[in-house]
C-alpha cells in the first residue's frame, strides 16, 4: 500500500510537481453508454498528468493508451486525455458502443467517453468497484487500441483471457508495478 503511494508521489515529482486535471468527477447519470456528466472536453496547455492520467495517442500508424495498464484504489478517478488523434475510452460492457462482451466487474458502472478530438480534451471516470476493467477506443478497436485498469485487486470476467481486440498486460504485473507504459509492454 505504502509503495503505491510512493510511486504516485514519484509520478507527480517526475512531471515537475504540476498536475492539470480538467473536468468534474461524477458517478455518471446511469445511462447505459456511460456518458453524461463525467465527460468534459477542454483545451489544456502545459504539463498534464498525474499518476492517474491515461494518454490517448496516435503516433504514425500506432494508436494506443499510455499507460496501457494502470492500478488504482477503489474511489480513485482516472483522467483519459487526448495527446494526439481522435479517441475514446470505452468499457467492454456488452451493449455499450461496439462492445460485444463484458470485461468489467459484475455490478461495476460502465464508462464511455465517446470520441474526443481536440488535443488536451479529457474524460474522467471514478472507479468504485474492485476488479479488472478492460476498455477500448471506438475508432481504433479493430487496430488493437485496448487498455486495462485494475482497481484494488484483480477480478471479474476480464481475468478469464485477453480482450478480443488486442493484448494488455497481466493484471498482477499492473498491480506490482502500479502502471505499465505502452513502450515497456510492446518493446
Amino acid at each position: 500500500m505504502e509503495r503505491r503511494r510512493i510511486l504516485k508521489t514519484a509520478g507527480v515529482l517526475a512531471t515537475g510537481g504540476v498536475t492539470s486535471l480538467a473536468g468534474c468527477s461524477s458517478s455518471g447519470n446511469g445511462n447505459d453508454d456511460g456518458g453524461g456528466p463525467t465527460t468534459t472536453e477542454t483545451q489544456e496547455t502545459g504539463i498534464s498528468g498525474g499518476s492517474n492520467t491515461v494518454m490517448m495517442v496516435t503516433e504514425g500508424s500506432e494508436y494506443y493508451f499510455d499507460p496501457i495498464g494502470l492500478f488504482v484504489e477503489s474511489g480513485e478517478t482516472v483522467t483519459f486525455e487526448i495527446q494526439s488523434g481522435s479517441h475514446s475510452a470505452t468499457a467492454y460492457k456488452k451493449g455499450t458502443s461496439s462492445a460485444s462482451v463484458t470485461r468489467i466487474p459484475e455490478g461495476a458502472e460502465t464508462f464511455n467517453s465517446k470520441t474526443l478530438s481536440e488535443r488536451g480534451a479529457t474524460y474522467e471516470h471514478t472507479f468504485e468497484s474492485s476488479g479488472t476493467y478492460d476498455y477500448f477506443c471506438i475508432p481504433h478497436k479493430a487496430l488493437g487500441m485496448v487498455g486495462r485498469i485494475v482497481v484494488g485487486k484483480p477480478g471479474g470476467p476480464a481475468e478469464e483471457k485477453m480482450p478480443p481486440d488486442g493484448e494488455v498486460p497481466d493484471s498482477q504485473v499492473i498491480v506490482d508495478q502500479g502502471s505499465v507504459s505502452y513502450s515497456d509492454f510492446t518493446g
